[in-house]
């Protein structure tokens, strides 16, 4: 879960929506668009699918108010991510397979013996399982293709954060980085990597204010609060 300003806090699935709109709209001379197309769409509009149990009763901060994703106890968010691709092996391999290699991709940079040994022994048997899984899932395909694809998602789920939370970022994943950055009325991105001149996308927040004395109050809470659309316009920098 991303909290925002506001009281407005988005669901990790909802995220993961941006960066599917953003990889339908992806593509022109100088940034090629993905391919396969739908089957890489699928991964990036589901990558974080494993949130999506867990965003429906979310843990809480010493704050009272659910905590972001970024602050979850680590015990949790390997568990979280080691069921997230198998939920996409029934609709596709390549997406299920994109979905595993960006797991890994974000684990790959943490050292698990800063953590206790049931933690790091999590984390091993997380990547190793991982690993062994997409071996499976990638016997046949183009290697090159696969990274350039895994590269690529790390940068729509970077882009999507960056709106999501309302800050400026560098797409450096990319052979050629991208800069975005909100400006007024619109966010600017250089170099432009869309097909259209003008793209928009969106998701749905909600507003939580308050804090919780439980997770279960915030639960109930959260299963009542309205809805608030979130709409970004996109253009050239």
């Amino acid at each position: 879960m991303l909290r925002r300003a506001e009281d407005l806090v988005v669901g990790q699935p909802a995220h993961a929506w941006v960066s599917g709109q953003l990889a339908r709209a992806w593509g022109n001379d100088a940034f090629p668009p993905p391919s396969p197309r739908e089957a890489f769409c699928l991964a990036a509009e589901q990558h974080d699918v494993g949130w999506a149990d867990a965003d429906r009763a979310p843990l809480l901060d010493d704050d009272g108010r659910p905590r972001s994703f970024l602050a979850y106890p680590r015990s949790e968010h390997v568990a979280i991510w080691r069921g997230a691709a198998p939920r996409l092996l029934a609709q596709s391999r390549y997406a299920a397979l994109l979905v595993s290699l960006h797991g890994t991709s974000l684990y790959e940079r943490i050292d698990p013996g800063a953590y206790p040994g049931d933690v790091a022994a999590a984390i091993r048997a997380y990547l190793d399982d991982e690993r062994a899984l997409q071996a499976s899932l990638s016997a046949g395909l183009d290697p090159a293709e696969i990274d350039r694809n895994r590269r690529l998602l790390l940068a729509l789920d970077r882009f999507s954060l960056a709106l999501c939370h309302g800050h400026a970022a560098t797409l450096a994943e990319l052979e050629v980085p991208i800069a975005i950055a909100p400006g007024d009325g619109a966010w600017t991105v250089a170099p432009w990597p869309f097909a259209a001149a003008r793209v928009v996308v969106g998701c749905e927040a909600r507003r939580l204010p308050g804090t919780f004395a439980d997770a279960e109050a915030a639960r109930v809470a959260l299963a009542a609060a309205p809805w608030v659309p979130l709409r970004w316009e996109l253009k050239a920098g």
